[in-house]
């Protein structure tokens, strides 16, 4: 994301604030697997720390990554509970079809099966990088739009 141009913050979990929900413009939230879905420490951030931003996400562009400790552990299906609850923020989401390596694709989000091999990073720096562009259009978009140009 950085090579894109974006500011990049990485926070745990337990580190973010209600604030940083309305400070930052696009967000790539993470989660390990947990039977097909993200963790309990994210399912808490969303319904918990979170909450004084519901509703109020208009224009922030968010997208998703997840790591499990095995082939069939629902990374996919990770990313797409967050993504279902990114939606539910009011937050834009987007699909990337890119493939960064045979067989390797992130259309839900980045994936890892254990420690991320250099596919995977691959990915993951896709992610970051079109999650920059994104927001930059989005925010840019809509700048223009509050002005009427």
């Amino acid at each position: 994301a950085e090579k894109a141009g974006a500011k990049v913050v990485l926070k745990k979990v337990e580190e973010v604030i209600a604030e940083d929900f309305m400070e930052y413009d696009g967000f790539a939230f993470g989660t390990p697997t947990h039977c097909g879905t993200m963790s309990s420490k994210m399912n808490m951030l969303f319904t918990k720390v979170a909450m004084p931003a519901w509703g109020r996400m208009k224009g922030k562009v968010g997208a998703a990554f997840s790591s499990s400790g095995g082939l069939g552990g629902g990374n996919e299906m990770a990313c797409l509970s967050l993504i279902l609850t990114i939606l539910n923020y009011g937050m834009l989401v987007f699909g990337i079809p890119d493939y960064v390596a045979p067989g390797v694709t992130l259309h839900y989000g980045a994936v890892s099966v254990g420690r991320p091999k250099e596919d995977v990073l691959k990915a993951c720096r896709l992610l970051g990088e079109r999650l920059a562009e994104y927001t930059f259009i989005v925010k840019r978009g809509m700048e223009r739009y509050l002005r009427n140009d």
